[in-house]
């Protein structure tokens, strides 16, 4: 059963915020994970806020057993300790059946439920997991007098929910998005790697056997590319975000380029960083080339309506090319609003 669309937007708890009806409209090209327990990484906070588009305190893995009590206190310290400005602030707390969640939720609500955005909940199997954490979310932010609701971030890393993914995209107001999440996902599956994202050298195609002694060539395939497209369309539809999650390999930069290149091409807003080499990539990739904009510019200029054929440097452009510019134009308005120094280059 589905909730009546009166019914849906209505608060999960008397005196919780009213639900969003349209998300807030936000640059999120990397989502930067900080292990809030290690000192010496929370002491370069104030350095990296204006660098990011999103802090994330880490609550789960990564985070050792005997660490999450003090992960969380150190999120709730840092949370309070910074001005986040248009830095987004997020906290991936510890999945539904762990022992660490339900104190993860009402600690984050209560201690920084007004500055605390969104929430990503991590090994989402279906909508029942994001019909528990929004009531409960509502519920709590009813207790602590919280004025703006908490988004949910969900991450697609079983098999059962990238089965359910477009149910999970509908399952609440709340919903801000969906990241990728290809290790805990292998794993689900059965999948034969060892690998945090990124491809296979054995995942390939051959070319024809042309009857050469010489090898045949292969090619390296994208092991991720069905779950990302179909994570894309859940997300897109519902009008969410879709995002690519981690690259595990910081020694290799190109790759870790390349998989967040795919992304973007597909239709993801940004990726997570967990490094801080990997923040430069991410901001380069999910920012639009520069000529690609400024060609965009040039389509809505010459059909300022959308309607009609023009042709431009020898190419048609009609209705559809004049979409896709404008999704372009309009991610680099957004891109400007947020990092000014992008104006000049974009010619906006």
């Amino acid at each position: 059963m589905t909730k009546t669309p009166h019914a849906f937007f209505r608060p999960l708890a008397i005196g919780a915020p009213e639900p969003f009806r349209e998300p807030p409209v936000k640059v999120e090209r990397m989502i930067h994970f900080v292990p809030p327990h290690i000192e010496k990484v929370v002491a370069k906070l104030a350095g990296l806020i204006p660098k990011v588009d999103v802090v994330l305190g880490n609550l789960e893995d990564a985070i050792p057993a005997d660490q999450k009590e003090a992960a969380r206190a150190g999120f709730v310290k840092l949370a309070k300790d910074n001005d986040f400005g248009e830095t987004g602030l997020w906290s991936r707390i510890n999945c539904l059946n762990s022992p660490w969640v339900l104190d993860d939720i009402t600690t984050l609500v209560h201690e920084i439920g007004d500055k605390l955005d969104v929430i990503m909940l991590p090994k989402v199997e279906g909508p029942w997991d994001i019909h528990y954490l929004d009531q409960l979310l509502a519920q709590l932010e009813a207790k602590a007098s919280i004025s703006r609701p908490i988004q949910i971030h969900a991450i697609l890393e079983t098999a059962e929910g990238v089965k359910n993914v477009e149910s999970i995209a509908t399952a609440s107001p709340r919903m801000h998005g969906m990241s990728l999440g290809p290790a805990d996902l292998a794993a689900s599956r059965g999948m034969k790697t060892t690998r945090v994202g990124g491809g296979h050298p054995d995942y390939v195609v051959l070319a024809d056997d042309e009857g050469s002694s010489s090898p045949r060539k292969a090619y390296q395939q994208d092991l991720w590319h069905y779950t990302l497209a179909k994570m894309v369309d859940a997300c897109t539809s519902a009008g969410l975000k879709a995002f690519y999650g981690p690259f595990g390999d910081f020694s290799d930069p190109d790759a870790c380029r390349a998989q967040f290149r795919n992304a973007f091409l597909m239709g993801c807003a940004g990726a997570w960083t967990l490094h801080p080499s990997q923040i430069d990539i991410a901001r380069d990739v999910f920012s639009p080339p520069v000529e690609e904009v400024k060609f965009a510019l040039r389509i809505l200029e010459a059909m300022p309506d959308g309607t009609g054929a023009v042709m431009i440097d020898g190419k048609m452009q009609d209705d559809a090319t004049w979409k896709q510019a404008k999704v372009l134009a309009d991610l680099a308005k957004q891109l400007v609003a947020r990092d000014p120094s992008l104006a000049e280059r974009y010619g906006l």
